[in-house]
């Protein structure tokens, strides 16, 4: 009759063949996957300016200078109209750039002097320095 391997391979063509037909049961229906509700966008934080010029004079004045227009040397101006560097980053990320700051060694470093992460104020919070970044969106 049939050899050993010619068996097996009959018996797995008609195995598959019946696995692919589903047997005797009816047509399975599709179970629609219960909605997620949309997940709520954070809300955006909003700085306070007058807060952010407290914590500017307070911090960021030793290197930016008491009118945000840099000290040379150390610090850049912050002023929309001389920074392409603020005009080109949206609040949230110039937020984050102050949590981490910037080392002299950064190929994008045009001063070779470091910007500490927070300013050097480890305890400067997220809320404070989007009250700073309202302060400078604000400078004329």
């Amino acid at each position: 009759m049939f050899n050993r391997k010619t068996f097996l391979a009959i018996l797995f063509v008609l195995l598959f063949a019946l696995a692919g037909c589903g047997g005797n049961d009816p047509e399975p229906t599709a179970t629609p996957a219960p909605a997620k509700p949309a997940a709520a966008a954070a809300p955006a934080v909003v700085g306070d300016a007058a807060a952010g010029e407290t914590v500017f004079m307070s911090i960021c004045i030793a290197c930016h200078g008491p009118d945000a227009k840099g000290v040379t040397g150390l610090g850049k101006s912050l002023h929309t109209a001389d920074s392409e560097f603020v005009r080109g980053k949206s609040d949230d990320e110039l937020v984050q750039f102050i949590l981490v700051g910037r080392t002299p060694d950064d190929p994008l470093n045009t001063t070779g002097v470091g910007m500490p992460a927070k300013g050097g104020n480890p305890a400067i919070t997220e809320q404070q320095l989007h009250d700073v970044v309202a302060y400078i969106r604000g400078l004329k």
